[in-house]
């Protein structure tokens, strides 16, 4: 009976679920730095995978217009991604994506290209690219940490600086090659809500390195993207990540610390603390299979009552990136799947500037 009753309880989580996801790759080559590079025949067994599986590859603007739409997003949908524009990408992804006619996004950090440094695609290759219906995108023209400012910038000196990061690399991008999408990957996946605002007034749409299906709910400005290289991205894995599912019906909220008394507006923390993320579902049942998982430490500590999941790190965060990710089984072998990711700053405060 109990069997019986879990059985249930999946096939009705799932019932009418639905998910898109968008997969990120940086270095398609086995002679580049390990932790963004994959494999060119791993690379292959994940394109071999999606064609097995009867996958769906769509244009990354194809996702974005029924995001912006409000509209359902088709099931065992893919978008597939890169960022920097290596050569790699055109000499190993290209030609096994243009023979199966697969479309796929290159954002691009302009200065590279410009400067034709070595290991980047040139502007040609770019063009050749483009004309086989591959989506240029904006990846800004240096690659900075968004988020940082400058040794003695002040914060208007820092939002034009990041403001002309994006406006010209965009420029350059339509110059160069023709097209106009205002789409962005932020560069080392970092934002915050000072970030977003700006790329928000400007007309961007924008893209993290933070794990997880597409949910318009979570808003334009910071959507996932699985990555893919280094220790991740074997065939188990990825098989597992591009079937998951946002999580149904969720509310997220924030504390500094598990004490719940200082509630966060932004995603940045202060090293030392332990952020408290709470999960709310309308469905008590799903709340209780959640686990919560943080980046360098492992599980996180979890506390359930009814409806809500509280998760946090058993230990003080570190200055840097740090996720949490949080998974419950979706049946089917699926899985739901939620990243919170957090900045921390030092004790102080403050970010390492920039040189």
């Amino acid at each position: 009976m109990r069997i019986f009753y879990v059985l249930l309880l999946m096939l009705c989580m799932n019932a009418g679920a639905s998910a898109a996801v968008v997969l990120q790759y940086h270095h398609v080559s086995d002679k580049t730095p390990a932790s963004t590079s994959i494999d060119p025949a791993l690379f292959l067994e994940h394109l071999q995978y999606l064609e097995d599986q009867k996958f769906t590859v769509v244009a990354l603007p194809e996702l974005v217009a029924l995001l912006k739409d409000n509209k359902p997003l088709p099931d065992r949908t893919v978008a597939i991604t890169f960022d920097d524009a290596y050569t790699s990408v055109y000499d190993n992804a290209f030609p096994a994506l243009k023979k199966r006619g697969w479309p796929f996004t290159i954002f691009i950090n302009t200065e590279p290209h410009q400067k034709k440094r070595q290991g980047f695609a040139s502007w040609d290759q770019l063009r050749e690219m483009a004309k086989h219906g591959v989506t240029i995108a904006n990846h800004t023209v240096s690659h900075p940490h968004l988020v940082r400012l400058q040794a003695g910038e002040t914060e208007k000196d820092w939002q034009q600086r990041i403001e002309r990061e994006i406006t010209e690399a965009q420029t350059t991008i339509e110059k160069e090659i023709g097209q106009r999408h205002k789409l962005l990957a932020y560069p080392f996946g970092e934002y915050d809500a000072r970030v977003i605002a700006l790329v928000r007034r400007l007309g961007f749409v924008a893209f993290g390195q933070q794990s997880g299906p597409l949910q318009a709910s979570e808003g334009l400005w910071s959507l996932p993207r699985f990555p893919f290289g280094g220790s991740y991205g074997d065939l188990k894995d990825f098989a597992m990540k591009v079937n998951t599912l946002p999580f149904p019906t969720v509310k997220y909220r924030s504390w500094a610390n598990p004490d719940a008394k200082t509630a966060l507006k932004d995603d940045r923390v202060v090293a030392g603390n332990r952020p408290l993320l709470e999960l709310e579902f309308e469905n008590e049942k799903l709340a209780t299979a959640v686990r919560c998982f943080v980046s360098g430490q492992g599980a996180a500590a979890l506390a359930v009552s009814g409806t809500r999941v509280r998760a946090h790190a058993s230990n003080d965060l570190k200055a840097g990136r740090t996720r949490y990710n949080c998974t419950a089984p979706a049946g089917e072998g699926r899985f739901y799947w939620y990243t919170r990711q957090w900045l921390v700053t030092d004790r102080n405060g403050q970010w390492q500037h920039e040189g």
